[in-house]
C-alpha cells in the first residue's frame, strides 16, 4: 500500500514533520509512506486552477497515486495550519483526486491535548466538505507534550505512544483492506 503524508507544517523541525519520519521508518514493512511537502505550494487562486502551476500538478499526481492519505496537523489557533487549508483548497478542486480517498489523521504539538480541534476540523472538512474521503473510525492520534516523547534524534521514545501508534498503524492496514474489498466489488 502505498500512502501519502500530508504534513500541515513547514517548519524544519516540525514535531509533526518528526512523527511522520518516525510513522514512515516504523512501519516500512507495512506500507511505504511519501511525505509530501507543501512548501513550494502556491496559494490556491481560482484563476489559475485550470492552468494548474507545475508544483500543484506534481502535489496532486502523487496523492491521485496513493491509496491512501495520512494527514499529520499541527494545531493553530484552534484549527488547522494555513498551508494545510491551501493544500486542501487545491487537493479538492477541478479533478478532486481525494475524492473518495481513505484518510486517517494525526497530529502532535506540544500542550496536553495534542491537536484535538484541528483534527476535530480536519475531519470535518474532510467528510463534510465536498471530499469525501473516508476516515478511519475511532483510532485518533493526538500526540500531546509531544516535546517531551522525542530525542534529540528524531526517535520517539515513549512507549506507551509507540504501542498506541503501533495499534492504529495495524488498525488502519486492516481497515484499508476491508475499505478496498467493499469498494472493488462495487465497481
Amino acid at each position: 500500500m502505498k500512502i501519502a503524508a500530508i504534513v500541515g507544517s513547514i517548519r524544519k523541525d516540525s514535531y509533526n514533520l518528526k512523527l511522520a519520519q518516525y510513522v514512515k521508518e516504523r512501519y516500512k514493512g507495512r506500507f511505504e509512506l511519501e511525505i509530501l511537502s507543501l512548501r513550494d505550494l502556491p496559494f490556491y487562486d481560482q484563476d489559475i486552477e485550470n492552468d494548474t502551476p507545475a508544483a500543484v500538478a506534481a502535489f496532486k499526481a502523487k496523492v491521485a497515486a496513493a491509496d491512501a492519505v495520512l494527514w499529520l496537523t499541527p494545531e493553530y489557533n484552534g484549527t488547522i495550519p494555513g498551508v494545510l487549508g491551501n493544500a486542501i483548497d487545491w487537493l479538492s478542486r477541478v479533478d478532486r483526486v481525494m475524492v473518495g480517498k481513505p484518510s486517517w489523521i494525526m497530529g502532535a504539538s506540544m500542550g496536553q491535548l495534542g491537536t484535538v480541534k484541528a483534527q476535530l476540523h480536519l475531519r470535518e472538512i474532510l467528510f463534510a466538505m465536498g471530499l469525501s474521503s473516508p476516515l478511519l473510525p475511532g483510532n485518533e492520534v493526538y500526540v500531546g507534550a509531544v516535546h517531551e516523547k522525542f530525542d534529540a534524534e528524531g526517535n520517539l521514545t515513549h512507549e506507551p505512544t509507540v504501542k498506541f501508534l503501533d495499534s492504529v498503524a495495524d488498525n488502519f492496514v486492516k481497515w484499508y483492506d476491508t475499505y478496498h474489498r467493499a469498494t472493488a466489488a462495487v465497481k
